[in-house]
């Protein structure tokens, strides 16, 4: 269900009563692994202390920094050098990263990006190592064990990590994901936020309630 009720925002999810705020460009990397056999992503954990996203495992990645420029390209290497300074892993060229889905975060929601999540397989021979600053931990799950760990509370995931997840999970392998995701025209989401009381209903588009939200 793509619905999501909360009683308070996630880390990073703080609603916004004033004008909305512009959403700064950003990347993310679902890195792979698993080729044609099965199917595993990155999880990397933010730094408790914070003040976005604090304590929530994530697929690396972030904004991009104005000396790299403004479109696809700086989207791209963004994404490249974000996954080395959180997973000491280089993906190498920008270009073959292939594009999956475009999120926008909510107008209601107080910090806001423009985010272009890539898949990319790890390269042969790399082995991940968190920084240690912005992030403490890493983990390897298949979407569906990350998922379940989420249900059990042993994973703080937040909306859009837990629906790409729920996106990629009937993929078997890694090849499989990226061989679809080649052929995908990429539209972007703005997911919206409805107040019913103290709980904040997450839609997405074409959910009923979205137009009105």
């Amino acid at each position: 269900m793509c619905v999501s009720d909360v009683s308070r925002p996630g880390p990073g999810e703080e609603l916004n009563d004033g004008p909305p705020a512009e959403p700064r460009p950003a990347s993310t990397v679902i890195v792979l692994r698993g080729g044609s056999d099965s199917l595993e992503v990155l999880l990397v954990q933010r730094n408790p202390n914070a003040r976005f996203m604090g304590g929530a495992w994530v697929f690396p990645g972030g904004a991009v920094d104005p000396h790299e420029g403004t479109g696809e390209d700086s989207l791209r290497k963004a994404a490249v050098r974000e996954v080395i300074e959180e997973a000491s892993v280089d993906l190498g060229d920008p270009a073959d990263l292939i594009p999956f889905s475009r999120w926008i975060t909510p107008k209601m929601v107080k910090i806001r990006f423009d985010t272009w999540f890539f898949l990319a397989h790890l390269p042969e021979g790399a082995e991940p190592v968190v920084d240690g600053e912005e992030c403490v931990d890493l983990r390897w799950e298949t979407p569906q064990s990350a998922l379940a760990a989420q249900q059990a509370g042993e994973l703080m995931l937040v909306f859009p990590t837990i629906k790409h997840l729920e996106q990629i999970s009937p993929f078997a392998s890694a090849q499989a994901l990226t061989e679809h995701a080649a052929s995908l025209t990429v539209e972007p989401v703005e997911p919206r936020v409805e107040m019913l009381g103290e709980i904040a209903r997450i839609l997405l588009p074409g959910e009923p309630g979205y137009d009105t939200a």
